[in-house]
């Protein structure tokens, strides 16, 4: 059985579907996926072993010159790429315009979430059948749910399994495996609401070198280049990496002791990687959509108008300050004062010791 998976993006969302692909794998031995993403994400299916062949597509780009990708004729490459196999089903499992535009485009009977249960009903013109899937549900469960219905098979929802085979993941030039123990600091995200304090980062990497670690930054922007370096200042235990591929950073966060993150994509690849993870929820919920498996831990926000769910801080209360070598800092936003450097480091410590029980 033939099996086309539309799943674009964002990296987190490419990632939660993993669990599925293995679901499915288990349950159907007959079955092979291929797999159309955004060409920055390409690697990300390539490392589960039941996905033959990943198809990549451009939206993001094709969107800032439309003119240009027609004329050199990069979408009818896709599109001849999209149609050279005929589907037995093609699985829309991120519910937009766009991934159902794409699987109408494919041949093959295509499915999806109902109107109901999806994130751009408009999307559901695109489908032959759809199912729904209740929006309480985390998103990967509601992708496992989806595949299992379309596929007709049965699986446990308490194991979780991203399927992710190492060795399929290229290292990056000049990388070698560690010989101290190391951890990674995942600061950089989307929102500015997102953001942890730089201090406390900076405080954080203090508090991991004095307990014996080595702490790695990467970095993917030049914004996030220089909070990097603001945090290794001072302190030769911390390492700013070259700038990486997503292979580069699996291999990274693979061979670490574990990950402290704010919510990231980078997040969700250490959840597949099962990597030991403290994610860091200001204005999010986890719940719906955060880290989701084994060895994750997530610390929420205290303050009484968390989660907001806002890119934009609607704080109105008393400011909130910290001291740190010497000098004061507001905290912004406020709700990430819940948990500081100290308490952090304390609960991944103890989410470590837990694991080598």
């Amino acid at each position: 059985m033939r099996v086309l998976i539309v799943k674009v993006s964002s990296l987190g969302d490419v990632i939660h579907t993993l669990p599925a692909v293995t679901d499915a794998q288990r349950a159907r031995k007959d079955i092979q996926f291929d797999w159309v993403v955004e060409e920055n994400f390409a690697e990300v299916p390539s490392w589960h072993p039941a996905v033959e062949n990943v198809i990549p597509v451009a939206l993001r780009r094709w969107r800032r010159n439309i003119l240009k990708t027609y004329m050199n004729h990069e979408f009818r490459a896709f599109k001849r790429s999209l149609q050279s196999v005929q589907y037995d089903l093609v699985i829309d499992a991120q519910g937009l315009i766009k991934s159902g535009f794409i699987s109408r485009l494919s041949k093959g009977l295509t499915i999806g979430l109902s109107n109901r249960t999806i994130r751009e009903p408009m999307a559901t013109l695109f489908y032959n059948k759809v199912y729904s899937v209740p929006w309480t549900e985390h998103a990967v469960d509601r992708v496992r749910q989806l595949f299992s219905r379309a596929l007709q098979y049965e699986y446990d929802p308490q194991e979780i399994d991203y399927g992710v085979d190492v060795s399929r993941i290229d290292s990056p030039s000049g990388f070698s495996e560690k010989a101290d123990k190391q951890v990674v600091f995942l600061h950089g995200t989307t929102w500015q609401t997102k953001h942890w304090p730089e201090n406390y980062w900076r405080h954080l990497a203090h508090i991991s070198t004095e307990a014996g670690y080595k702490v790695l930054l990467p970095w993917g922007t030049p914004e996030e280049k220089l909070r990097a370096q603001f945090i290794a200042q001072d302190n030769e235990r911390v390492e700013v990496l070259d700038k990486q591929t997503l292979s580069g950073l699996a291999n990274y966060i693979q061979q670490s002791d574990g990950v402290i993150a704010v919510d990231t994509g980078l997040g969700h690849l250490a959840a597949a990687l099962a990597k030991p993870t403290i994610s860091l929820y200001g204005p999010t919920n986890p719940g719906l959509s955060g880290t989701f498996g084994n060895n994750q831990l997530h610390l929420n926000s205290s303050l009484n108008c968390a989660p907001c769910v806002k890119k934009t801080c609607g704080y109105s209360g008393p400011g909130v300050t910290e001291e740190y070598a010497g000098n004061s800092f507001a905290v912004t936003p406020p709700c990430f004062a819940s948990h500081g450097p100290v308490e952090v480091w304390q609960q991944f410590e103890s989410l470590l010791g837990n694991l080598n029980r």
